[in-house]
This record gives structure tokens, sequence and C-alpha cells, in this order.
């Protein structure tokens, strides 16, 4: 299960909002790349297809493909009013490493394929 505290959510909501296109929802993927070897892939999006998988909140929907599952398996997304270093946060407890800026990360069993991030 993917946990989003309540400031996410609302950040989330009025990105949402702003983008005025229906039909929006938060994809959350990994990928292979990053220094450590898998990246997170967030984003707004519109497109579903066969292999994805959906959440309801009150607000929106969360949306990722099965492949990712097993990397994203509790983890939780906060948002953080810090000046300007504020953004979205990333708790993952399957991830055994992870980068200096904590872009990417690596499980026990699986390490990806490292990129130079950008």
């Amino acid at each position: 299960m993917i946990e989003i505290s309540e400031k996410a959510k609302s950040a989330i909501h009025q990105m949402i909002l702003d983008k005025n296109i229906a039909d929006l929802f938060l994809r959350v993927g990994i990928e292979d790349g990053g220094c450590s070897g898998l990246s997170y892939n967030i984003k707004l999006d519109d497109l579903l297809t066969e292999e994805d998988e959906v959440l309801p909140t009150e607000t929106f929907n969360i949306v990722w493909d099965k492949r990712s599952i097993e990397f994203l398996e509790g983890i939780k997304i906060d948002y953080q009013n810090q000046g300007m270093t504020g953004g979205f946060t990333i708790y993952n407890p399957n991830a055994k490493a992870s980068c200096g800026c904590g872009a990417s990360f690596r499980t026990a069993t699986y390490k990806g394929n490292r990129k130079k991030c950008d």
C-alpha cells in the first residue's frame, strides 16, 4: 500500500486543479536509473493501461504499474514546507541504500541499472 500524508494530498490535489485536465491522477512508478540503480517516476497522468493498479483517495486516484509494486509497497509520500528547499519526500522501507539526494535507491534483492543522475 502507498501512503500519502494530508499535506502531500493537498499539494497534489492543488496541482491537479491547476492543470485543469479531466481525469488526472498521480502515477507512481520505478524505473532503472539514478546513481543507486532505481529511480522514482512520479507524475500527473491521465492515461491508464491494463498493467495499472488504482488506489482511490478522496480527491484523486493513485496509479502504479504492476511491476513496480514490489518496490513501492509501504512507501510514504509527504510534503514539507521548508523555504526554498521544500517539496515532496519519499520514505521507502524497501530501500537498502540510496544516493545523497534521495532520488534513487536499490533494494536488497534488486540493484537496478545505475546511471548518472541528471
